[in-house]
This record gives structure tokens, C-alpha cells and sequence, in this order.
């Protein structure tokens, strides 16, 4: 897994997928709902802001690259607008500092995979790098989490079992038709599992009805289910994050809650766990990740422009190193950088300088 050499993910230098979006780019999706523009002039500019977005990973030194999200509102409507049945209702839960709800994802109908997910977003990306294509997708859990059992019609729906085997298997096409196009690196963005390491979420969850440990048990049997038969050479990799719109959050506490049941419970490869604040804990979870699962420890925060310490950045991977074999751990920024298609309050400049950070770290550590 050397930074510079390493052939398969999770590299040691690693990026979450969202990136800032350009100006030009936020203005052309305005011009087309106004209808100012076309379809065909929207795409145009979408295909070379992704091939700008293409370049800037590879000048930082990523070797797994994404379209930044470009073509998404945020990190889990792509995944809303693509299968059938599905909408959009206000969220049970609010970020820090705000106390509106939020438009999260809502069964209104049967789900149906009528068309490819991520399937073009791959193909474009394959076509524009020589380095290894990393498409995301929301975790299965994020389409029931944020309202619970009022996540779908009950009219479409007898029961959150019927719900989960439908979007179980909505995963399982999308990745086989991923395979088929040569994709080999996949990642899950996990918010609620990261959520029920929260005391208050905890809370939240018992107060509607539900046990926390049952629950996490039961979202890693549907994430589970989704990635059953998956070909042997597609890496998945799960990312687990507290929330991150406009640089605020949604939940804090350390792994612990959650970690034996997750890690050796989870059938990914890898981990990329966010490690930015005092808001996600110590390294002593690691302790129960099992020997053939990688750690990307995501400990460049996207959410203040501030750079980090180099020697800062060594000594928490040391650090890390006491409870996890080095040879098994990678960094990373926390999060995306804009996780919906606002942006979190950093520039571009520090985009690059955060991103180019990660690759040298990455290099000075495991060469």
C-alpha cells in the first residue's frame, strides 16, 4: 500500500469524493432551472468541471479519483433522483446550529433500479484518469435513519424487512453492473451508524421506539445484504461521518458504542474513519478492527480552511499505530468538501493545499 506505488485501495493517501464546486459550475445548474440554458450546454460544462476536478486529484498525488460529486446535489440525492419510488420529506434530525429539518430521503412507492446509479459516473471518470475511478454512494442505512419506520408508505410498504430486502437488492444490480464496467473501488458514505455513537442520538432513537444495538445490528445485516455476491475484486469501503453540511455536524462521541458490532460485523474492506476533532474520540476502538480490514484515518478536517501540522498529522498516525499495525492504516481529510453542493466555508486554494497535505504525509510516513 505505498503512497506512490500501491496498485490496489485504499491508497495511503485518500480523499472522501465531494469536492467544491466551481462557480461556473454553480451558476450552469442555476441557468438550467431557469431554463436559460439546455441540457446539452449543462453537460458540457459538467463534463470540464469534472475534468478540471480529474486533474486536481491527480496534481495533489490521489491516486483514487472521483468526479467530485459534481453531478449530485449532495452526497445521497444522486442515489434519490436515480431509483424509482423514491422522494424526499423533512428529517427528524437537524444539524448544530440549526433547528429546521432537512429534506432526506422517503419511500413514497416500490423501489426500482430503472436505470444506473453511479454506472455513468464511473464510465466518465474511466475515461478521463489513468488512476484507479472511486464512485460513492449513500449507505443503504441513510434511506430509512433520518425518520425511522416513517421512512416509507406504508402503502408501498408492510414493513421495514420488505423495505430492506427491495433497496438491498437495488445495491446488489448496481454493483454487479459497476463490476461490469470494470469498476474495482466503490464507497459507502455511512452517517446514522456513526450517528448511534451519540449518547442524545442514542436517546432520540429509544424515545421513537427503537433499541440502538438492535438497530446498528440490524443496518449492518442490510449493508450486508446489499454487498452479498459481489465480485472478488471490487473494494468497498465504508466511510462513517457525523454530518457535514456547511461545516456543521449532526452527532459527536467516539467509536466505541459501536465499534466491535461494526468492524467485525461490516463485510467492507476498509474503514475511513473521521478523526478531525475531539468530536469522534480516541484511536482505542481501533483495537477491534480485525486484521484484514484496512483504517483510513480522516484527520484533515474540510470544515475550516486552518492547515494542518505536518508533524501534527505524524504524531496522530503514530499514535493510531499503538492500537492498529501501521502497515494497515492510510489518511485522509475527514469528509468531502461539499457534501451538498454548497461547499463547506474553505476556498479552493485550501482544497488543493489540504489535499496536496494528505499526499505528502502519506509519502513522508510509508514512503
Amino acid at each position: 500500500m505505498n503512497a506512490s506505488t500501491s496498485k490496489l485501495p485504499p491508497f495511503r493517501a485518500e480523499h472522501v469524493g465531494s469536492l467544491l464546486r466551481p462557480r461556473r459550475l454553480k451558476d450552469a445548474f442555476k441557468a438550467a432551472h431557469a431554463g436559460d440554458i439546455g441540457a446539452g450546454e449543462l453537460e458540457d460544462t459538467l463534463a470540464d468541471c469534472i475534468r478540471e476536478a480529474i486533474a486536481l486529484q491527480e496534481d495533489c498525488g490521489m491516486q483514487a479519483i472521483t468526479d467530485g460529486e459534481f453531478r449530485r446535489g449532495s452526497w445521497f440525492l444522486g442515489f434519490v433522483e436515480a431509483v424509482g419510488g423514491l422522494t424526499t420529506r423533512p428529517s427528524k434530525f437537524a444539524f448544530s446550529g440549526q433547528h429546521s429539518a432537512w429534506e432526506c430521503p422517503f419511500a413514497e412507492a416500490r423501489l426500482q433500479r430503472g436505470r444506473g446509479i453511479v454506472t455513468d459516473d464511473y464510465a466518465f471518470i474511466a475515461s478521463q484518469t489513468g488512476c484507479t475511478p472511486k464512485v460513492t454512494m449513500p449507505s443503504p442505512t441513510a434511506m430509512h435513519f433520518w425518520r425511522g419506520e416513517e421512512a416509507y408508505d406504508s402503502a408501498a410498504y408492510e414493513d421495514r424487512d420488505a423495505f430492506f430486502e427491495d433497496l438491498a437488492g437495488i445495491y446488489r444490480a448496481e454493483l454487479a453492473a459497476l463490476s461490469k464496467l470494470g469498476c474495482t473501488y466503490v464507497q459507502l458514505d455511512e452517517v446514522p451508524i456513526a450517528m448511534l455513537c451519540d449518547p442524545k442520538v442514542q436517546a432520540a432513537v429509544r424515545k421513537r421506539g427503537e433499541d440502538p444495538d438492535a438497530l446498528l445490528a440490524r443496518y449492518i445485516a442490510v449493508i450486508n445484504a446489499a454487498l452479498a455476491g459481489r465480485p472478488t475484486n471490487l473494494t468497498v469501503a465504508m466511510h462513517l461521518c457525523r454530518g457535514n453540511y456547511k461545516g456543521q455536524w449532526m452527532a459527536e462521541g467516539g467509536y466505541a458504542p459501536v465499534a466491535e458490532t461494526l468492524f467485525q460485523g461490516t463485510n467492507v474492506n476498509a474503514f475511513f474513519l473521521e478523526y478531525d476533532s475531539e468530536r469522534a474520540g480516541d484511536f482505542t476502538p481501533l483495537r477491534a478492527m480485525p486484521e484484514d480490514k484496512n483504517i483510513v484515518l480522516g484527520l484533515v478536517c474540510t470544515k475550516k480552511s486552518e492547515l494542518e501540522s505536518t508533524d501534527d498529522l505524524k504524531r496522530r498516525i503514530e499514535e493510531a499505530s499503538r492500537f492498529a499495525p501501521l502497515e494497515r492504516l492510510a489518511i485522509s481529510p475527514q469528509c468531502g468538501f461539499a457534501s451538498s453542493a454548497g461547499g463547506n466555508p474553505v476556498t479552493e486554494d485550501d482544497q488543493r493545499r489540504k489535499l496536496t497535505l494528505v499526499a505528502n504525509v502519506a509519502e513522508t510516513v510509508w514512503g
